[in-house]
């Protein structure tokens, strides 16, 4: 690479900091608002009183950032990403209260994600594509995962990035191919779905995850629908493994999606040829 190659890739990774960081107020703040929200419809609808501790605001930008515990503001220079951790050993400068890895982690998982965007696409309408597909499955990997729930806000306008930017020729798929996509992703998990429910009587999957799949088809098309569900069901094999879960106990499967979702961005060509090998058995 040239030099101004390494500038770039410098760059990427300064700005994929920075974004983790915004992403980590994402994935702590966003589930709150939506339960508070759920919360004063549910009181508004039984004609009870909303408390007022619940009716104050709550956004991505207000309250401005503070320790859980203490409740001192984080200063700026106590936000820098990753640094700020490393300097206060991992600990609120106030109360010196453990702070979660999970902060410097999004960081720097974001970091190299945008890095790795640009050492494949260059400075291209893809990479742009890219640094948004980023920014969308990080906060869902985090949030399904702790609370088992894939937002609206989020899969929604996903799916319709990956629709627009399928417009032009230079994408990632036909304009007609993700649309098929969308919707083949969506339908076929409904399907099996109600098929499971038929049978069993159980939910084996909440509707997050038929709109993130159909999001992803409408990133890379219909026919990348069969690999992607593969992935990510081998995936969450081997996270069932490692975490040992249990016959019965729930585990989100939108984590697993959208790791074979970013397979797919990075590695689209060598998986649909070797998934086509396999296929026809050569």
């Amino acid at each position: 690479m040239d030099e101004f190659s390494w500038v770039f890739l410098a760059g990427f990774l300064l700005f994929g900091l920075l974004f983790g960081s915004f992403l980590n107020v994402v994935i702590y703040r966003l589930p709150l608002m939506l339960e508070r929200a759920w919360t004063i419809q549910a009181r508004v609808q039984l004609d009870m009183p909303v408390p007022d501790e619940e009716s104050e605001p709550f956004t991505l930008a207000y309250p401005p950032s503070h320790c859980p515990v203490c409740k001192a503001e984080i200063k700026p220079w106590s936000n820098i990403p990753i640094l700020s951790f490393l300097l206060q050993k991992g600990r609120c400068a106030g109360c010196h209260t453990p702070i979660s890895w999970q902060y410097p982690a999004v960081e720097l998982l974001t970091g190299l994600l945008f890095v790795a965007v640009y050492w494949k696409f260059g400075w291209s309408w893809q990479a742009l594509g890219g640094i948004l597909f980023v920014l969308f499955i990080v906060p869902m990997i985090f949030i399904d995962a702790k609370t088992q729930l894939l937002p609206d806000i989020l899969t929604l306008p996903f799916l319709w990035l990956g629709l627009l930017f399928n417009i032009p020729e230079n994408s990632f798929v036909t304009l007609p191919t993700a649309v098929w996509g969308a919707v083949i992703g969506y339908m076929s998990l409904w399907i099996i779905f109600q098929v499971f429910k038929l049978f069993t009587g159980k939910e084996g999957m909440g509707f997050g995850d038929f709109k993130l799949l159909a999001a992803l088809g409408a990133w890379f098309g219909a026919i990348s629908l069969p690999v992607i569900a593969l992935m990510a069901s081998v995936i969450g094999l081997i996270f069932a493994v490692i975490m040992k879960v249990g016959k019965g106990q729930p585990m989100p499967f939108g984590p697993c999606l959208a790791i074979a979702g970013w397979v797919m961005l990075m590695f689209y060509e060598p998986v649909m040829q070797t998934f086509f090998t396999l296929i026809n058995g050569q």
